[in-house]
């Protein structure tokens, strides 16, 4: 029977095409030993890290002063004393998480840590939470980004949804290339972003210190409250802004995640990278807010509110607003933060295309995820993982229609759950190193992490408690139901790669028996070169029954190959089954378990010669009858199929096209 391998070539042919267009896009594959040169020194390290904690100082100040404004303009000098707060708990989560990075430094992070002090059930929360959250963090930033793209230039106004996409792609394909070519890119805008807010805030206190009143554009307008907060109600709307501002300790547990890519010393370098993280993004951002409140910037979610605004006007992010009162006149200023605030926020991503990845692979590691997770594609990144992250992003993003502030309701949820958590983590390794460690300067310095570990734990638990309380309505129940959905779908993978594994597993004692014979069938439709290729093959291999068959679909052929048969001497006989439908699956299939049934300790080995053609559209000219009966032949137990390939011209020639693209020109000697 000659048939081809349906699909077979076309995958051939589509994979040529593909692995042509990824060198094109990601660049030649690079040798596993090659790995260690893509690890990242403190001084890229530091923006491929910290993109994500730095990006947060340019939403994070908004969102206090928009859930502020509900109660009016009075209520906006809150937003300092709260910005205090919020640094004061992003300085203990940074001093935690050096702990953690020097205890935990295989890239698990919260999730090796929590498991192995917590055991599974609160490990599989915490890395379901920050799946969630490296996703949201994705769509959140591009979002952002967006956003202060359209308050600098109006020509993106029409094209939000598009850009947000077309951005995720770019970072997609810039990750896909490796993570040091991707953090090589990231440096530069990264450290544009902190020149160019340190040159706002600096500009900002020389004016101020030199008399100059600075006032933001929108410091006239006059804010509508929602209504009227006293007593329980006011307390509740300081928590909920004090969790809106919270946003600004997001991707701070990054590096505890990433430890594995950077450059020994490890556990050192990453907890250098951290301090220097928490230094620089917590400056920022009570610079901003310092700046925010001295401009008198005014910001709602609904333009109704404002009075004194002008109808159809979109209001600016408090960003550019404080950049336009600062610089005033000097407008490349104002278009410097602007730019480098929204290639910030692009580049905040990759912290969670950093992130993901490792993190996935080590649950694959774990068998809580697909085992494609773990491995390393061409460039030896984590392209599975890398190409999940960017489409769950896209959907929230296109769900929520590109909302910055509908999106980032449901932030800081999967990351305080994996603060608090982590800390309670620590506390128990502390506790359980203490037992077993006698020196004293070595219990000294554990006891001293213990402590920072216990504030961190009562900081970040509280924070938690705020945020579940104050943002739950506001679309975080959508986390909170998606971490236990998760966390029931890793765990059936988990079951299923467990009952796989103790069903192939090898016991000592366990005897083996071997089939009592051997029944080669060759499946033939005409007499030519395939077929008599099969027929010899399959006598090569010795088999104790050997017989070819055919299905009788049309009589004038059938007679017509049985008299070539027997023509020819072929050294087999020859069986014809009936098929009253025209069928060729099924009578094979009936004939095969009529068989085993007959002699259910005997092997059935199917032999199939099959075309192999060079063009996807040869594939289209001939039987595909041979792929759907191997696929039903593999469902049958006690039966092997063995494909028997005959290379037509054609495809001899697209093997030889695919060899010469494998061929690396060698240019002549200069000389």
């Amino acid at each position: 029977m000659s048939s081809t391998t349906n699909g077979g070539v076309v995958f051939h042919f589509v994979a040529l095409i593909t692995t042509a267009v990824k060198r094109v896009l990601l660049g030649r594959a690079m040798r596993s030993d090659k790995l260690r040169d893509q690890l990242l020194p403190k001084r890229i390290a530091l923006p491929v890290f910290s993109s994500d904690a730095l990006s947060s100082n340019a939403y994070a100040t908004q969102e206090i002063i928009l859930v502020l404004s509900l109660g009016g303009i009075l209520f906006l000098h809150y937003s300092m004393w709260i910005g205090v707060a919020v640094a004061f708990v992003m300085g203990i989560v940074v001093m935690s998480y050096r702990q953690n990075v020097h205890a935990y430094p295989s890239g698990g992070g919260d999730y090796e840590n929590v498991t192995k002090n917590l055991g599974k059930t609160p490990g599989l929360i915490v890395a379901s939470s920050l799946l969630i959250d490296y996703v949201v963090t994705v769509a959140v930033s591009i979002a952002a980004a967006v956003a202060n793209l359209r308050s600098g230039f109006n020509i993106f106004d029409q094209y939000t949804l598009l850009l947000a996409m077309a951005l995720i792609i770019l970072l997609t394909l810039f990750n896909l290339r490796g993570i040091k070519q991707a953090g090589a890119m990231f440096a530069i805008p990264t450290y544009a972003f902190i020149f160019s807010l340190a040159a706002m805030v600096l500009w900002g206190l020389v004016r101020v210190l030199r008399g100059d009143t600075l006032r933001a554009e929108s410091a006239e307008w006059t804010i509508i409250e929602t209504d009227s907060f006293t007593g329980f109600a006011l307390a509740f709307l300081i928590a909920r802004a004090f969790a809106a501002g919270s946003t600004a300790l997001a991707g701070i547990e990054a590096v505890a995640n990433g430890v594995p890519a950077f450059r020994k010393p490890k556990s050192k370098n990453a907890a250098t990278t951290l301090l220097l993280l928490g230094l620089i993004s917590s400056a920022m951002f009570l610079s901003i807010t310092f700046l925010a409140q001295l401009t008198q910037v005014r910001i709602t979610s609904d333009n109704a509110r404002l009075i004194g605004i002008e109808e159809g006007y979109v209001q600016k992010t408090v960003i550019v607003q404080i950049s336009e009162a600062v610089f005033s006149e000097f407008r490349f200023g104002t278009i410097l933060v602007t730019i480098t605030t929204a290639l910030i926020l692009i580049l905040a991503a990759n912290i969670a295309y950093t992130g993901f990845p490792v993190l996935a692979s080590v649950l694959a590691q774990d068998k809580y995820l697909p085992r494609q997770m773990h491995t390393r594609g061409d460039r030896l990144a984590f392209s599975n993982g890398i190409l999940i992250l960017s489409v769950s992003a896209a959907l929230i993003i296109f769900a929520f229609e590109g909302s910055v502030t509908r999106i980032i309701q449901l932030y800081i949820i999967g990351i305080f759950t994996a603060f608090t958590l982590g800390q309670t983590g620590m506390v128990i390794h502390w506790n359980r190193a203490l037992r077993s460690i006698k020196n004293v300067n070595e219990r000294k310095a554990i006891l001293r992490s213990r402590s920072i570990n216990i504030t961190g734990l009562l900081l970040t638990g509280s924070v938690l408690l705020v945020v579940v309380t104050t943002k739950f309505t506001q679309g975080a129940w959508i986390v909170v139901a998606a971490i236990p959905i998760l966390m029931g779908l890793m765990t059936l993978i988990k079951s299923h790669y467990d009952s796989i594994n103790r069903e192939l597993t090898l016991e000592d004692d366990e005897a083996q028996t071997f089939p009592s014979r051997i029944h080669a069938i060759v499946l033939v439709s005409k007499v030519h070169k395939p077929t008599m290729r099969a027929v010899y093959y399959a006598r090569a291999t010795r088999p104790n029954n050997i017989e070819a068959v055919t299905v009788n679909v049309s009589e004038s052929e059938t007679q017509e190959l049985q008299r070539v048969w027997q023509d020819k001497s072929i050294p087999i006989p020859l069986k014809v089954l009936d098929s009253p439908f025209r069928e060729i699956t099924r009578p094979v299939i009936d004939y095969v378990k009529h068989l085993r049934r007959q002699s259910p300790r005997d092997v059935v080995t199917i032999f199939i010669p099959e075309y192999v053609v060079g063009h996807w559209w040869e594939q289209l000219l001939h039987n595909q009858s041979a792929l759907r009966l191997k696929t039903r032949l593999l469902f049958t137990p006690g039966v092997m199929v063995v494909s028997v390939p005959w290379q037509l011209i054609s495809s001899e020639k697209a093997a030889l096209r695919a060899e010469s693209e494998k061929q690396v020109p060698i240019r002549p000697d200069s000389n």
